[in-house]
């Protein structure tokens, strides 16, 4: 019994020792067909001269192979960096799919993708291929590849711009056949406002001789960006849409939804909700807006422009062309000014350009508006305020009397008096907005019986109002009193009644939010449209 047991284990030994040689002979021959499958296969695919530096096979479970260090250089390209840089690979071949042709593999998983996507005049001076590398036969074929972190880099064409970058946390590419688009899905990091991005669509053929030219198209959805992590604003935005183009020309429609966007110096959230139609330029790393339709509460706007990014510079340098129309000054108070209730109501129009550098100022201290305005229906939210307007527009009109009894009621607080309670007026001018102060030149604001122009600065925080310039009225300076008041300034009418107008007088208009002055200003020499600042 001792015997057949030492003759079983010895051929048990004998067993494993054959094993064992065979498998170091199909490591030892499976580890450069592999490698050689790998290499011509990327090599064909990209029409690139392949370096890898490492590559390690194991037998165990069939073939495990791992490696790191490769780089795609492609050979109608001048470029220093590599087109495509992986830092580590792995992936599973059965031991009968080293005798297939193509060559199956089930999964590759890669670990850090870097892919450098060079401008169009890094290309050499040679013949065009026929075709181009996605079109030839390939001794692999790859059903799914999983990445993990990938970066990718734009580089633009005009000296002076920076790349666009992309940050990848994960990556799937499906069905990656030769001459065949790969279907994808991706998750972008977005450093500002800060969210993931999960996008699925189709990428390629690739273009071995000008990659940027490679086709690309998908959708997006992008949730719970935080506004806040840009200065200055607030509000949790929602965005969806589409893409199709090229990696060097793509066209974006979709659609934004904020609830709650606000300004830092109001706080005051308001519903913002906007469609667009973008193109992403990566020759250059600028996004042309064409155009932004949004909708601020009540008030439609449309935005044109461009989104250009600045070497040396955090941030982006935003240029807009805006139209507001149809829109209410209440909304864009209530969005920008701390006052509650906005100070005033109306029907607005407004056209401006805008500018956002930049820079790490937060939104409301770097925004510039350079623009004009008409608001029609104006109604003051502020009792006193409207209160001056209703006794500004009967006495203009030569109704002293029934000013004086307007004037009673309001202070007695008794409307069923009120002659000519919350009458409408209508403002228009010209308006430059810089370090969060409005300046406003031709200033012109109409009510029955009187025209008013006023230049002057507002500031955002509702800390300064001051604004200086004429008031015209139809009425004489002696039919604006009653009684004997009227008949002492009867000798200086004509004194006052100039430019065809009843009486004309320099006025200002001076104090805070909650405190606004007004009165006669016949120590300030300015006329309106001239003085640019106080």
């Amino acid at each position: 019994m001792r015997r057949v047991l030492y003759w079983v284990g010895g051929i048990v030994l004998l067993a494993l020792i054959a094993v064992l040689i065979v498998a170091e002979i199909l490591l030892h021959r499976a580890e450069p067909i592999l490698k050689a499958h790998v290499v011509d296969a990327l090599s064909q695919r990209f029409d690139s001269r392949v370096e890898l530096e490492r590559f390690d096979v194991s037998v165990l479970r069939g073939f495990e192979v791992t490696g790191g260090g490769l780089k795609l250089y492609p050979n109608q390209l001048d470029m220093q960096q590599p087109l495509f840089a992986v830092e580590k690979f792995s992936f599973h071949v059965h031991w009968r799919g080293l005798l297939e042709n193509p060559l199956h593999i089930a999964r590759v998983q890669l670990e850090g993708l870097a892919i450098q996507m060079p401008p169009k005049n890094q290309r050499k001076n040679v013949p065009h291929p026929e075709g181009n590398g996605s079109g030839k036969h390939v001794s692999i074929f790859v059903d799914e590849i999983q990445v993990n972190k990938a970066s990718l880099v734009m580089r633009p064409g005009k000296p002076g711009k920076i790349p666009l970058e992309f940050d990848i946390s994960s990556l799937t590419l499906d069905s990656i056949g030769a001459g065949q688009p790969m279907k994808f899905h991706a998750i972008l990091v977005n450093p500002k406002p800060v969210g993931d991005i999960n996008t699925t669509g189709y990428f390629g053929p690739f273009s071995a001789d000008s990659p940027g030219d490679t086709p690309v198209r998908g959708s997006y959805e992008f949730r719970n960006a935080d506004l806040s992590t840009l200065k200055g604003i607030g509000g949790i935005l929602s965005s969806d849409g589409k893409y199709e183009g090229t990696l060097n020309h793509i066209a974006v429609d979709g659609e934004t939804k904020t609830p709650d966007f606000r300004i830092d110096i109001a706080n005051h959230p308001m519903p913002l909700n906007t469609t667009f139609h973008a193109v992403v330029d990566g020759t250059n790393g600028d996004t042309h807006l064409q155009p932004v339709d949004a909708w601020l509460g009540h008030s439609h706007i449309l935005a044109k422009g461009d989104v250009v990014r600045v070497p040396g510079k955090q941030g982006h340098d935003i240029l807009l062309d805006v139209t507001v129309t149809p829109g209410t000054i209440q909304d864009m108070l209530q969005l920008a000014v701390k006052t509650v209730p906005p100070v005033m109501t109306g029907a607005l129009t407004m056209h401006t350009k805008l500018r956002i550098p930049p820079g790490d100022l937060a939104v409301p201290d770097k925004l510039q508006l350079n623009g004009s305005f008409r608001i029609e229906q104006v109604h003051f939210t502020n009792d006193k305020v409207q209160e001056k307007v209703d006794e500004l527009s009967l006495r203009g009109q030569g109704r002293a009397k029934e000013a004086e009894r307007e004037g009673k009621a309001d202070k007695d607080d008794d409307p069923d008096n009120n002659v000519a309670a919350n009458v409408a007026s209508d403002m228009s001018g010209d308006f430059m907005l810089d370090s969060a102060r409005l300046m406003i030149t031709n200033l012109n604001y109409d009510v029955p019986g009187a025209q008013i122009a006023l230049d002057g600065i507002y500031s955002l925080d509702g800390a300064q109002f001051d604004f200086h310039g004429k008031a015209r009225l139809q009425a004489k300076v002696s039919q604006l009193v009653t009684g004997w008041k009227s008949l002492l300034l009867k000798p200086v009418d004509p004194f006052f009644s100039k430019h065809g107008a009843g009486t004309e007088v320099p006025i200002k208009v001076t104090g805070t939010k909650s405190e606004p002055h007004f009165g006669l200003d016949f120590g300030h020499n300015a006329n309106p449209g001239t003085e640019k600042s106080h």
